[in-house]
This record gives C-alpha cells, structure tokens and sequence, in this order.
C-alpha cells in the first residue's frame, strides 16, 4: 500500500489549504482513512478520520469545526479542508489508513500504513 500525501504549503493564520491523500498499491474495499501531524519536538497529535463509506468524519478537539475531511471512494483520496488555520497548525501532516475495525480511531499504532507527509505552515 502507498499513500501519497501532497497539498500542504505556507499560509497566512486565518487562511485556508486542501490536503489530499491517494492510496494505491491494493484494492480498497471497507478501509478508515485519516491524518495526524507532528510538530516539531512534539508527539504525532491525531487530526481527522473518516471511514471508507464517506459520511461524518471523527475529528480531534484541537481541529473540530475548523477541519473537514472527505473521502472520494472511487479515487482512492481522501482530503482534508483545513480553515481558520492558526500558527499552532503548524505541523508535517500524514495521511494513514487501516483496514480493521472504526474509524473513530485516533491512536496512531492502530494504523497500519503511513504516507510520507506534507508540511503546513502558517504564519501569524
């Protein structure tokens, strides 16, 4: 399985970006999709999940209700609306998935797979 994670840049705090996520390498049937990030010297914080049927997705306190994820099941992509981002956004974002289990899942080592990161920047 590969992930491929792109989208990320440097904004200004206020400003919005659109991460997307494309997972390739085996068929996708029932699988959970989500994104985390890492700052540095911090541990890898949970963002967002979403489960492979689309619908509400599971978000972390620090992001809910600025943050939208969305999954298109026939590509493969998951994204992630990043709006009113703040400097504390600032953070490489990986995308994961697994295949077992709820999407309402935010430990990182319950994910089997990873995608390589995408850095987001923002400035204040």
């Amino acid at each position: 399985v590969q992930l491929q994670a792109s989208g990320g840049g440097l904004v200004q705090a206020g400003g919005s970006l659109r991460l997307s996520c494309k997972a390739s390498g085996r068929t996708f049937t029932k699988y959970v999709m989500g994104w985390f990030r890492q700052a540095p010297g911090k541990e890898r914080e949970f963002v967002s999940s979403v489960n492979w049927s689309g619908g509400s997705g599971y978000y972390g306190d620090s992001v809910r209700g600025r943050f939208t994820i969305s999954i298109d099941n026939a590509k493969n992509t998951v994204y992630l609306q990043m709006n009113s981002l703040k400097p504390e956004d600032t953070a490489v974002y990986y995308c994961a998935t697994k295949f077992v289990g709820s999407f309402r899942v935010h430990t990182a080592t319950q994910y089997d797979y990873w995608g390589q990161g995408t850095q987001v920047t923002v400035s204040s």
